[in-house]
């Protein structure tokens, strides 16, 4: 119970961080951080940090399955994956409160050197919150063999990354525009220093749940675990390939992941700009999280009942009609609730669904190569969130800007052209890629539960095998 508190301890921070960091850095850039009486200058400096935030996560990407290879090939006394999460963690939330200013008022009164700032500051938050983010979730298949009490562990770490990304969203309007009265702002207002404040209180929660994880948490050592040779930087991508069940989930999740990032990164843009109920925004919070525990809860025995398979295609299927609910929600507060909720409910299964899917395909790339690679393969799930969360960020910021949702517009103010642009970003064009998305799992992932026990039955014999040839022959 410790470890899988302390495992759930450590993604409530995580996710509060990752929730943060892609939701609403955009909207504290397009809000506050150049809100000037120069639109011109405004529309530039935005469309200037959100190209600069797209290409610098979308090239340190390409590293991701690297930085696995560095995870896996670590040996310390404290294990290969706690030191990574430790130093990732704390450089990142160092980071996180950087980009949450403006440097000092560089940017607006010193434009170009802002610029050249931030993007060594967001880089070094993207490399070092990557070594984090895949050494936590590598360690799932590290703490068992067995699939039933991987789900345990999923489960769990899943309920507490759920309860850090929507307390995010409950509190963040409330506690920034709390903050910014303390640092001048009108009530009811905000400012800069009100959301600079808020990071840093996120970086110290990802901070301290990391400490916590790695105190408390151990990596299980058996036979097929010890059966790790140290991968090459060159052959990690050989790795990913020469998996093709891997390949195939990573297509699939990738259409749900950025159809679902972007609806909820424009989902605070919906209740300000077209409901004009920002306020109202913490309601979607206090639902999900709600409507987040018992999904997370139900899981284990939907997995169980009809698979994993069907709870991913169940949920994209649940999905959907969230999407064809927000779509004619319009002004409707009450309409738009319930389509967020209904968004929102099977995003929790769909995502352990892939975790303890991905996790199971350790195993099955073992058997296929004969090397056990846990952070590389794993790596693949962080990769893929934040490519679609890089492609949100940089569509997040060119949908705003052209549907006129920036600095302090009102709902009145979006145009019926702009208004059709918004809802052709947030719901229609994510409502395809759930479609494909589900096709895909459904007609190339064949990798179940009982295939992967039979792995593992056909692992422990190659390796028994192997293990008594070596000693007939010393």
């Amino acid at each position: 119970m410790k470890k899988y508190l302390s495992f759930a301890a450590g993604a409530f921070g995580h996710d509060a961080f990752y929730n943060t960091l892609s939701l609403y850095f955009v909207m504290f850039v397009t809000s506050q951080l150049f809100a000037t009486s120069d639109q011109a200058f405004n529309t530039r400096m935005i469309g200037y940090v959100t190209i600069l935030m797209t290409i610098i996560r979308v090239v340190e990407i390409a590293f991701d399955p690297m930085i696995g290879g560095a995870v896996d090939n670590t040996s310390t006394r404290w294990g290969k994956f706690k030191p990574w999460l430790l130093i990732g963690t704390l450089t990142a939330s160092v980071m996180l409160a950087l980009i949450f200013s403006s440097f000092g008022g560089l940017a607006t009164n010193k434009p170009m050197l802002y610029l050249v700032l931030f993007g060594i500051a967001f880089l070094t938050l993207d490399v070092f919150y990557s070594f984090s983010d895949i050494a936590l979730w590598s360690m799932l298949p590290a703490l068992s063999m067995d699939s039933k009490e991987r789900t345990r562990f999923g489960t769990v770490s899943r309920f507490g990354s759920t309860l850090g990304a929507q307390s995010v969203i409950i509190i963040i309007v409330p506690a920034v525009t709390l903050i910014s009265g303390f640092f001048g702002a009108s009530a009811g207002q905000q400012n800069q220093m009100g959301w600079l404040g808020y990071a840093v209180i996120v970086g110290l929660l990802a901070s301290v749940g990391a400490i916590v994880l790695a105190k408390n948490v151990k990596e299980d050592q058996n036979l097929i675990r010890a059966n790790v040779e140290h991968t090459r930087f060159r052959d990690v991508f050989k790795v990913i390939a020469g998996n093709d069940q891997l390949m195939w989930l990573a297509l699939s999740y990738f259409l749900f992941a950025f159809s679902y990032v972007i609806n909820n990164s424009l989902l605070l843009y919906y209740f300000r700009y077209v409901l004009g109920h920002a306020e109202a925004y913490a309601l979607v919070g206090i639902i999900t999280s709600i409507l987040g525990v018992i999904s997370v809860a139900i899981f284990p025995s939907l997995a169980v009942k009809i698979s994993r398979k069907f709870v991913y295609i169940g949920g994209i299927g649940l999905m959907f009609i969230g999407f064809v609910i927000f779509a004619f929600a319009g002004t409707n507060l009450t309409m738009a609730l319930i389509a967020a909720s209904v968004i929102f409910f099977p995003y929790p299964l769909i995502f352990l669904a892939t975790l303890m899917t991905i996790s199971d395909l350790v195993e099955y790339g073992q058997l296929k190569s004969g090397k056990r690679n846990e952070a590389v393969t794993l790596s693949v799930r962080p990769l893929i969130d934040k490519l679609a969360g890089a492609f949100s960020n940089g569509i997040v910021g060119v949908v705003a800007i052209g549907a006129g949702m920036t600095g302090n517009a009102k709902p009145g103010d979006i145009t019926s052209s702009g208004l059709f642009q918004f809802k052709a970003f947030m719901f229609y064009g994510p409502m395809v890629l759930l479609v494909i998305s589900a096709l895909i799992f459904l007609w190339k992932v064949t990798l179940t539960e009982e295939k992967h026990a039979d792995v593992i039955k056909q692992l422990r014999k190659k390796l028994t095998n192997d293990a008594a040839a070596t000693d007939n022959k010393e």
